[in-house]
C-alpha cells in the first residue's frame, strides 16, 4: 500500500488547518485533556461542531442519500486527526457509532429523525453498553428488557457512560431474550435521556473527567426506538466497536507527546551532561519513535481495509486499537521516568517539565487501554479472528 498522501489530500489537509487557525479557542481546544478533549460536552465545543457541519466534513464517507458526500474514508482519518492533534472535538460517536449503524440497519423512522440532526450536530449521543459486571465483555451485559404493549420496560444500571450527563439520547444495549446464548438475544434501543425514570450519577475519573452511573426504573421505550432487529443488538454493537477502537484512539496525541519528550531530551542536562548525550536515554527514545512509526502504519493500514468496502476490518482494528494505546502507555511512564521528580507536577505548571503534559498523560493513558475494549479483549480477537486459535472455554 502507498503510505504517502496525495495532492489532493494534502490541500484537505492544508484546509482543515486554516479553518482551525480561525476557529483557535481555549474552551474548544485542550491537548491536556488528552484522549478525552474529543466529547462535545459544552456550548462551544457543540458551536464548533456545527460549523464543521456546515462545511460538509460530519457526512464525508456517507451515502449522498442520507446528506453525505460519499467520501473516502482518509479524508475523515485526516480530518479526525488535525482535530485530535488541536486537543479538539471529534466525528467519532455521532456521525460513525450512531450514524453508520442507523444507515445499515436503522428504520426509516430512526434515520429521518437522527441522521440530519446528526449532520449538523445538533444531538448528542451517550452509549451505554458497560454494566457493573459487564465491561469489556459487553455480550454479558444484563439490562432487562421486558414487552408492553407497544413498546419495552427497561430495568436495571449500566455504568462508565461518559456522555449521559450532557447529551439527550442514550444508545443503549439491553437484553430481550434472557434464554438465548449471551451473544444473542440483546437489542439496541435509543432512549431520551431527560426520560423520568432514568436516574444519572456522577463518578469522577483519575483523569479528572466525569462518567456516570446510569439506573433504569421501569423505563418504557416505544418500538420505533428499536434499532434494527431484536435479538441482534450484539452484532451491531461488534460492527460499531470496530469503528470506535479506531475512530476515538487517535494518532496525533501520541505522535505531539513524542515529540514534546524529544524536545526535552534534546534541551536538558542532567548532573551537567546533555540527556541526549545518555545512551540509556537515546536507546529508549528511539525504541518509542520506532514504535509510533509503527501505529501510524497500522492506522493507515485500517484505512486503507476500510477502503474496500464491506464490514469494517475487525482485526485491524484490534490490532491498532491495542498497539496504539499501549504504546501511549509507555510512552507516559517513560516521560515520567526520563524527567524524574518534577514529571509529578501537576498539568500546566510552567516549571514542570514539558508544562505538566506528561503528569496529566500518565493519568489519562491508564482510560484508553479500557475504552473501546481492553487490551485483554484486542488480544483475544486478534487470537481468534486472525490467528485462528480456540476459544478458551
Amino acid at each position: 500500500m502507498d503510505f504517502e498522501f496525495s495532492d489532493d489530500q494534502q490541500r484537505f489537509v492544508k484546509e482543515v488547518e486554516a479553518f482551525l487557525d480561525a476557529n483557535d479557542d481555549p474552551d474548544v481546544f485542550d491537548v491536556t485533556r488528552e484522549n478525552m478533549a474529543q466529547i462535545v460536552d459544552t456550548p462551544k465545543r457543540r458551536e464548533f461542531m456545527a460549523k464543521l457541519g456546515e462545511k460538509g466534513w460530519l457526512g464525508i464517507t456517507w451515502p449522498k442519500e442520507y446528506g453525505g458526500q460519499e467520501g473516502e474514508g482518509v479524508y475523515e482519518y485526516l480530518l479526525n486527526e488535525q482535530l485530535a492533534g488541536r486537543g479538539g472535538p471529534q466525528i467519532g460517536k455521532g456521525v460513525g457509532i450512531i450514524g453508520k449503524t442507523l444507515i445499515a440497519h436503522g428504520s426509516d423512522k430512526l434515520k429521518a429523525e437522527f441522521l440530519p440532526k446528526i449532520l449538523k450536530n445538533e444531538v448528542e449521543f451517550a452509549v451505554g453498553y458497560s454494566e457493573p459486571n459487564a465491561g469489556s465483555d459487553a455480550a454479558s451485559m444484563q439490562l432487562k428488557a421486558t414487552k408492553d404493549g407497544d413498546g419495552w420496560r427497561l430495568n436495571g444500571q449500566k455504568t462508565w457512560t461518559t456522555s449521559a450527563h450532557f447529551a439527550e439520547w442514550y444508545w443503549v444495549g439491553a437484553r430481550t431474550d434472557p434464554d438465548a446464548p449471551k451473544h444473542h438475544g440483546i437489542t439496541l434501543f435509543l432512549v431520551p435521556l431527560d426520560h423520568p425514570d432514568i436516574t444519572i450519577r456522577e463518578i469522577w475519573t483519575m483523569g479528572d473527567e466525569r462518567t456516570n452511573e446510569v439506573y433504569f426504573e421501569n423505563v418504557f421505550v416505544h418500538d420505533d426506538y428499536v434499532v434494527g432487529e431484536l435479538n441482534r443488538g450484539f452484532q451491531y454493537i461488534s460492527e460499531a466497536l470496530d469503528l470506535e477502537r479506531f475512530t476515538m484512539f487517535t494518532y496525533s496525541p501520541v505522535a505531539q507527546r513524542l515529540d514534546l519528550l524529544t524536545e526535552y531530551v534534546k534541551s536538558t542536562a542532567r548532573d551537567g551532561e546533555p540527556l541526549k548525550d545518555d545512551p540509556i536515554t537515546r536507546r529508549q527514545v528511539a525504541e518509542l519513535a520506532t514504535e509510533a512509526e509503527v501505529a501510524r502504519v497500522m492506522g493507515l493500514k485500517f484505512v486503507a481495509e476500510s477502503a474496500k468496502g464491506g464490514a469494517p476490518p475487525t482485526c485491524e482494528a484490534a490490532e491498532y486499537k491495542l498497539f496504539t494505546t499501549e504504546l501511549s502507555k509507555r510512552l507516559a511512564t517513560t516521560s515520567m521516568d526520563i524527567a524524574g521528580a518534577g514529571a509529578q507536577l501537576r498539568v500546566k505548571t510552567p516549571e514542570a517539565p514539558m508544562a505538566g503534559r506528561t503528569e496529566s498523560t500518565y493519568r489519562y493513558t491508564v482510560i484508553d487501554t479500557i475504552g473501546g475494549g481492553a487490551s485483554e479483549i484486542q488480544k483475544n480477537i486478534i487470537a481468534r479472528r486472525k490467528l485462528g486459535l480456540p476459544k478458551n472455554f
